[in-house]
């Protein structure tokens, strides 16, 4: 297999698609033509014709830019990905969207783009391969047995994401994490030196991973370091490999401008000319290396049918283990789940943090995949899974992690575990450092992963750690996501429902919003249904003159309000809205049934409530809320400070009453 041969072929394709799109990113593909031939058609195990096989090696293009070289690759290599869907790259419903995305692409492994998310994603697949095999291998069946390799560029180890992530790598001495460190010092505004002049070689060695140097071009010395990275079982591998960004183009090679635009047809010309392509054919595959895809799916077929043998075998022997892989595989939940909705008589005073963690670890004992752990902050925001040990540097039976300070690094990894496809993951810290980890929760919600994040102390509720600590925006911003159900229950019994329509949603994430501040747990009408998003908790009694909607532990201020304003002749409704993505999908009878649109609405919000103005577009509706940063001091006084007491709120609604 002529592997300097195919390279050549997939800088040709990788600059047509990128010339033909009119836009693009040609820069890498050329760069890192050797490195992706020598990965897909030598060192891969994997099966084109079956992206999804358990067993399978995950290569990861962190610099999801380059998207063009993956795409090129899978085509030789046999995926379902055509040479027409090389031709309509970047358009409108390909088949080869301008960066990678996870379920749209066979072969696609996780969608990236954003710099360093990659490297987050292939650490937290590592890990769930050394989890996986912890736990279904025994001796004479290694079931679970792969690597998972990443390309990196300088621009995704600029980003502090993939310090976070890398540093966890290193510590936890994941020997089947292999990065190739595409160095080819270049980026948008031209060369690294102007920005990035540190030694990533002893950066990564001082991580505790195990760095090579090598010549990214030459294919002997690639063969060579993916050898000696597979020698090393107690610590990752970074291969520097040294590249020229758009190499064997003429004019353009090693120049910044290659990185983002087209090369221009009398480039592709002399580049072709270069590498002996003929230059007046455009997606040129010559039929030697054509005919490979059916050499690398049959070789794919052999490689699974090896391992699927092994696994039948294994099956056999351990019928209990088969079992647990196909309901963890499955994703389905245990029936009894719905147990843990009783934990919480009413009457009791609980804060939803603390309620949460007496779910999480019933939860636990039922749903024997739930993994999770926090920033640093575990007995916050009570998060451990008691009983159910610690990953740990090369033990990974446990269930709970220990991600340290690293927000950022902590949500990426998750979604790579959360890919891995066996496993369902929490992660926790406190509301206000969601910022810390936006990009990466944007990521769940846009690869439709079913992480849950565990948001605790939210609103100025915190008290005296002050307007740093005290979030305002955040729970708002966080309704902005598209397929994030937020959640954020008003007493411990909505807490119990969250986790649990948490636990049973699959096409998505969730974000529990939680107090630092104990609420009591309230009487619930006969018929409430927390699944619709948003349910009357308190009846009028008394001609319906407005309706009070709240969230969290602004519901308890609205029944106090809702008592006081009922003593001056008013009716008054209140209704508990714990996930508003999920009442506003409801049907509009159900909705107008809750809010009716001819009545006053007055929502409350102890933050940016903006968002409130949706629940009822065609009604009345106020909001109060808080457009101001908090202060310092203990939480009740902050709320009384802020206006936030039941007399003000009922003041308020009355006005807005009398105004109708």
């Amino acid at each position: 297999m002529d592997l300097q041969k195919i390279a050549h072929v997939v800088r040709g394709l990788s600059a047509d698609g990128v010339q033909k799109a009119k836009s693009g990113h040609p820069g890498l593909p050329l760069g890192c033509a050797e490195i992706g031939s020598v990965m897909f058609f030598e060192v891969l195990n994997h099966n084109p014709a079956n992206p999804d096989w358990p067993n399978r090696e995950r290569f990861i293009l962190s610099g999801g830019h380059g998207s063009i070289l993956l795409y090129s690759l899978l085509h030789l290599t046999g995926y379902d990905v055509s040479l027409d869907d090389l031709k309509s790259f970047r358009q409108l419903g390909s088949k080869t969207p301008g960066h990678p995305e996870y379920g749209h692409t066979p072969g696609v492994e996780t969608t990236t783009g954003p710099l360093g998310q990659g490297i987050g994603n292939a650490v937290g697949m590592a890990i769930g391969e050394r989890m996986a095999a912890t736990r279904f291998n025994r001796p004479e069946y290694e079931v679970v047995d792969h690597y998972t390799y990443v390309l990196a560029g300088d621009g995704d180890l600029m980003e502090g994401i993939s310090s976070e992530a890398s540093s966890l790598a290193g510590h936890l001495k994941l020997g089947k994490l292999i990065m190739i460190y595409d160095s080819n010092r270049i980026t948008i505004e031209g060369s690294t030196d102007i920005t990035f002049t540190e030694s990533v070689k002893d950066r990564y060695m001082a991580y505790g991973w195990h760095v090579q140097e090598i010549d990214g071009h030459n294919i002997a010395e690639l063969q060579q370091a993916i050898v000696e990275a597979k020698k090393v079982t107690d610590q990752p591998s970074l291969i520097v490999a040294h590249t020229k960004i758009a190499k064997g183009a003429p004019t353009k090679v090693d120049t910044a401008g290659a990185h983002g635009a087209p090369l221009g047809e009398e480039e592709i010309v002399g580049l072709k000319k270069a590498i002996g392509l003929p230059e007046d054919k455009h997606f040129y595959v010559p039929d030697d290396i054509q005919s490979l895809a059916q050499v690398m799916k049959e070789k794919g077929q052999q490689k699974e049918n090896e391992w699927s043998k092994l696994f039948e075998a294994w099956k056999k022997e351990y019928p209990d283990l088969a079992e647990q892989w196909d309901t963890w595989t499955s994703g389905k939940l245990p029936r009894d789940i719905e147990e843990v909705l009783t934990l919480f008589p009413e009457g009791t005073t609980l804060a939803t943090r603390a309620a949460s963690g007496k779910v999480l670890n019933a939860l636990a004992e039922k749903v024997e995949n739930l993994v999770g752990g926090s920033a640093d902050l575990a007995p916050s925001t009570i998060t451990y899974l008691e009983g159910k040990g610690d990953i740990r540097p090369t033990d990974f039976s446990g269930r709970n992690f220990n991600f340290g300070v690293r927000e950022h690094g902590m949500a990426a990894v998750l979604n790579g575990l959360s890919l891995y496809g066996l496993f369902r993951v929490f992660g926790a810290t406190f509301l206000v450092f969601s910022d810390y980890m936006r990009p990466s929760i944007r990521l769940s919600a846009l690869m439709h992963q079913p992480v849950v994040y565990v948001l605790t102390h939210d609103s100025i509720y915190v008290g005296e750690d002050g307007p740093t600590h005290q979030p305002i925006e955040h729970t708002e911003s966080l309704r902005l996501i598209p397929n994030l159900h937020v959640y954020r229950p008003s007493d411990a019994e909505e807490t119990a429902w969250s986790w649990v329509e948490a636990l049973r949603r699959t096409d998505g994430p969730s974000a529990l919003i939680l107090t630092r501040q104990g609420l009591p747990v309230t009487k619930k009408p006969a018929g409430w249904d927390f699944t619709k998003g948003g349910y009357i908790i308190r009846e009028e009694t008394k001609p319906l003159a407005v309706v009070l909607a709240a969230s969290g532990s602004e519901v308890s201020l609205a029944l106090e309000a809702a008592e006081l304003v009922e003593k001056e002749g008013l009716g008054v409704r209140v209704v508990s809205v714990p996930c508003r993505e999920v009442f506003l999908e409801q049907d509009e009878t159900y909705r107008m049934n809750v809010i009716p649109t001819g009545v006053p609405t007055l929502a409350i919000e102890l933050g940016v409530g903006s968002g409130w103005y949706s629940i009822n577009p065609k009604g009345n509706v106020s909001v109060y809320s808080l457009n101001r940063f908090g202060a310092s001091g203990p939480g009740q006084k902050v709320a009384e400070y802020l206006g936030f007491t039941a007399q003000k709120v009922a003041e308020r609604a009355l006005e807005i009453a009398q105004e109708k």
